[in-house]
């Protein structure tokens, strides 16, 4: 058991070096185009606390605030909530939460078709 902790405890921060975000697959997926805001939500959320909105990540304690700036000049008030394939559902409820409590009233989930792998 110690040995696993140990192992945990070493790779741990390998783990978190990049975002590698592995989509959910769904049969089914609409093409977006334009310009949209993207929320990624990492594997590590639930460690970290870290969103991603498009290429800058940030607490969620201030996401709200973030998406509200954006949205006052966005022409599409769409968010599109992107989830790693490992992400508890528990953890994207809560930022759906935040994006609702920013004023968002439309959410896309982001997936891929199996070919897209």
């Amino acid at each position: 058991m110690l040995v696993l902790l140990i192992i945990f405890m070493i790779t741990a921060p390998m783990i978190q070096r990049g975002v590698d975000v592995k989509l959910p697959v769904a049969s089914r997926s609409n093409q977006i185009t334009g310009e949209r805001v993207f929320i990624t939500v990492p594997l590590a959320y639930r460690q970290n606390r870290l969103v991603q909105i498009g290429d800058e990540f940030i607490r969620a304690e201030i996401l709200q605030e973030r998406v509200r700036q954006k949205m006052e000049t966005a022409a599409d008030k769409s968010v599109y909530l992107r989830g790693d394939g490992g992400v508890q559902l528990q953890d994207l409820m809560e930022v759906m939460g935040m994006l609702s409590a920013a004023g968002v009233t439309n959410v896309g989930i982001v997936n891929r078709l199996p070919q897209e792998r």
